[in-house]
């Protein structure tokens, strides 16, 4: 990567926008740029009517992510870079999943600390057979305040603490075990099969996506606060113009055309 290349790389295939982080140099790692890069491309992909899913991936063969830039932080304050704020803000609603467009994670190398917790934002995660995931930061005498602190809502417990006390990471085949990616996958197939995955999802009706999404995370943590929130949605849904058109197109045994309204 040179000085003028960017840090973040945007691609769009029809309804699924790929983002690949692009500091191969540095694993990928998660500077202040990059953090709020990302964020603004996650809320430009929530504003675009034409995007249905997001793929995340990274670039090179060494890393997905490694995390946060350590080098970066060991520097200290620097002066804001462009859009800062709001890319900061965007990319906190990320990790805790609250971006309303569904994002596939294409982990095409290891995972780790901040890296990982990017996953962990993801809704489903396609990794390449090589990938490891962990939460190393007790080994630098930090913790994952990236979301990783709430892995064993995901997994079980004895597990997630096993991760995040030992900082020691996982494979692949133990994160599919644990139900951590959805799929495993040689290295050069990680893109196509995010990619066909995110195309998947983006043949689906948008305001059920949004609300499907929200409905089953929340519903994880907080079943009745879920079961509040459906009836909400529940009245925007089913009266929207999309579910009228899901069932005519059904009837008339053609594929559906979303507006997304």
């Amino acid at each position: 990567m040179t000085d003028n290349e960017p840090v973040l790389v945007r691609e769009q295939r029809a309804a699924v926008t790929i983002l690949r982080l692009n500091r191969p140099e540095a694993r990928n790692a998660l500077s202040m740029e990059l953090v709020a890069a990302l964020g603004l491309a996650l809320g430009a992909a929530e504003s675009d009517p034409q995007t249905r899913a997001v793929v995340l991936t990274g670039t090179g063969d060494r890393a997905f992510c490694s995390g946060m830039d350590l080098r970066d932080f060991a520097a200290g304050p620097k002066d804001p870079v462009p859009g800062q704020d709001e890319g900061m803000a965007v990319f906190g609603r990320f990790i805790k999943g609250e971006v309303t467009v569904p994002v596939v994670g294409a982990a095409n190398a290891t995972a780790v600390a901040g890296g990982f917790e990017l996953l962990l934002g993801a809704d489903v995660v396609v990794a390449s057979e090589d990938a490891k995931f962990g939460l190393p930061e007790v080994k630098r005498a930090l913790f994952a305040a990236g979301g990783g602190m709430y892995l064993g809502t995901r997994i079980p417990l004895a597990v997630a603490l096993e991760m995040a006390l030992t900082g020691d990471p996982i494979d692949a085949k133990r994160a599919y075990q644990l139900g951590l990616v959805n799929q495993v996958v040689p290295v050069a197939e990680v893109l196509d099969a995010g990619v066909a995955l995110a195309e998947r999802i983006a043949a689906n009706g948008p305001l059920a996506l949004a609300a499907t999404k929200e409905l089953v995370r929340l519903a994880n943590v907080n079943v009745d606060q879920a079961r509040e929130r459906e009836r909400e949605w529940q009245s925007i849904v089913f009266s929207s113009a999309d579910a009228k058109e899901g069932a005519t197109a059904f009837v008339e045994r053609r594929d559906p055309v979303w507006t997304g309204e």
